[in-house]
């Protein structure tokens, strides 16, 4: 039996199996054989890797965050594309216009987010269906994902659920964090030891039960499972797996301009969603026009702007540093990593001024954490600090050999023109 018939075979068991307490240890089991069988797949379909689903479009990461658009054809994504950017991107009454992966960029708010249009996903994507692979390998590297979805179209297509369940197989999931969970293996023996910091009320009434069934069928029998929140078991199977991206995501209901104004309340009111029209312009303006468009991506992408100041100078308001939530966080620490390592190796102190300070100017360290916004001033170690690290000497010594051997090469040069 092939791995989609054993797949065929649990879905449908799972289907007849009803959803009671007496049956919780046994669909907790067969959504841990789903989940390792899924991973089978998609391991041996993206040619044994396992980290991504193909080898996606060859683009190139650009600027402070990067959303990709998501969507059935004819949904309008190449129109948003070109709504939201300087780019042409051909757009037609018929589907399948775009064929490749066509990148532009986003300026708002002093950042610039790159924005990649995708060519249209059908059902059956995850599995290789169209050119899914390609599409869903530049949907994990995103940081944000826009799915954009045709108002007419989503009463009777199910869209939206569709295209949920392709992200969800392929082990993206959206809107959803990474649960606070730790699975520590043990080289010794001891079996399989369960700690909860809250009830665990989604696993049964026996959660140890359960936990050491999951683990075993990853064959794991040794380790050590600490749990501070409540889980579920596909929660405990994505921890165990291991390999699942956590994606902010926002839905667009275009074309809004064809459907009733109930439908269109109606849309607005689903969760992380919002309305609107390319044609018509409703909540989607120009590439430098502010709208709600630009203002929900800059809140899922968890974007902060930081103004820098020279001390004695004022602050410098035309170019923000733009710091990222997902990437790697909006701390002082982050601020310095982005601008200097250098900065960051021989920071001090910093000063900041804005929302997150307690007063004007706070005195602050690297793990103070930044609002949009802010105005900061690093401080650097003085000589005399500096000297008193341990690494010192092996920093002045690195900083002479560079130096001895421009020198070197200088001369080299001037003995070869004298020459010539």
């Amino acid at each position: 039996m092939g791995v989609m018939e054993k797949i065929k075979e649990i879905e449908a068991e799972m289907a007849r199996t009803q959803k009671n307490k007496a049956t919780n240890y046994h669909l907790g089991t067969l959504k841990a054989k789903l989940a390792r069988l899924r991973n089978e797949l998609f391991v041996e379909q993206s040619g044994g890797g396992g980290s991504n689903s193909g080898e996606g479009f060859d683009v190139a990461r650009n600027g402070d965050a990067r959303v990709a658009l998501i969507g059935f054809p004819s949904v309008g994504k190449s129109s948003l594309l070109n709504a939201l950017t300087s780019t042409e991107s051909e757009a037609a009454a018929y589907e399948f216009t775009t064929l490749t992966c066509i990148p532009g960029v986003l300026n708002y708010k002093g950042s610039k987010i790159q924005v990649l249009d995708l060519p249209g996903i059908i059902e059956g994507a995850a599995h290789g269906a169209g050119r899914g692979k390609e599409v869903i390998a530049v949907a994990r590297n995103a940081d944000a994902i826009l799915i954009v979805l045709d108002s007419m179209k989503e009463g009777l297509n199910r869209h939206r659920e569709i295209l949920e369940k392709e992200l969800e197989t392929v082990g993206i999931r959206l809107n959803q964090k990474a649960p606070d969970v730790t699975v520590s293996k043990r080289k010794s023996g001891g079996g399989i030891r369960f700690a909860s910091t809250v009830p665990q009320t989604l696993l049964g009434p026996d959660p140890e039960k359960i936990v050491t069934q999951i683990l075993r069928e990853y064959k794991i029998v040794s380790a050590d499972v600490l749990a501070r929140e409540e889980i579920t078991v596909d929660q405990l199977v994505d921890v165990v797996l291991g390999n699942r991206q956590y994606k902010p995501c926002l839905y667009l209901y275009n074309k809004i301009d064809a459907v009733t104004i109930e439908e269109v309340d109606q849309l607005a009111r689903m969760p992380h969603s919002m309305v609107g029209s390319v044609a018509q312009g409703f909540n989607i303006g120009a590439p430098l026009e502010d709208d709600l468009l630009k203002q929900n991506l800059w809140k899922y992408l968890g974007l902060t702007r930081v103004y820098t100041k020279r001390k004695g100078s004022p602050p410098d308001l035309e170019e923000p540093v733009v710091l990222s939530d997902i990437r790697k966080g909006t701390t002082v620490q982050s601020l310095c990593a982005n601008i200097s390592t250098q900065l960051l190796r021989d920071f001090n102190y910093a000063l900041v001024w804005g929302t997150s300070a307690k007063h004007s100017p706070q005195r602050c360290g690297l793990s103070h954490t930044l609002d949009d916004e802010d105005v900061v001033q690093i401080v650097s170690k003085t000589i005399k600090q500096q000297q008193q690290d341990k690494s010192y000497g092996q920093l002045a010594q690195q900083y002479q050999d560079k130096h001895s051997k421009k020198r070197l090469e200088a001369k080299k040069k001037k003995q070869q023109r004298l020459r010539g």
